[in-house]
């Protein structure tokens, strides 16, 4: 579940607004997106992969965590973002399709094709 948008990260893009399927975000005004309506979040993990500055925390979980996460503690444990960093999106980052080891086929005799 959406727990948390970095202010000092966000460049108001509103990328996240856009691409939520459930249209949990309204646009801040001036700034970051505001989690309106967190309660309608599907754990989809969209918004944070889209956003291209690691400004989401998307908790592994469908229901809100009990105390809300302390951003400072986000960033030093490395979870700010890390969902993004996980599956290779951003410039600098290995593609996760790239980091899954090959497995040879074998063709239709049961031989292993070259």
């Amino acid at each position: 579940m959406i727990e948390l948008v970095s202010a000092d990260r966000c460049v108001a893009c509103d990328t996240c607004v856009h691409v939520c399927p459930t249209d949990v975000f309204d646009p801040g005004t001036g700034g970051a997106p505001v989690i309106a309506r967190q309660d309608e979040c599907q754990t989809c993990f969209l918004c944070e992969a889209y956003c291209p500055v690691d400004a989401l925390f998307v908790a592994p979980r469908t229901h809100p965590l009990p105390e809300h996460p302390d951003e400072s503690s986000l960033r030093e444990s490395g979870l700010l973002g890390s969902y993004r960093a996980a599956i290779g999106w951003g410039r600098g980052r290995t593609p996760g399709a790239a980091l899954v080891p090959v497995v040879p086929l074998r063709d239709e005799t049961g031989g292993r094709t070259p």
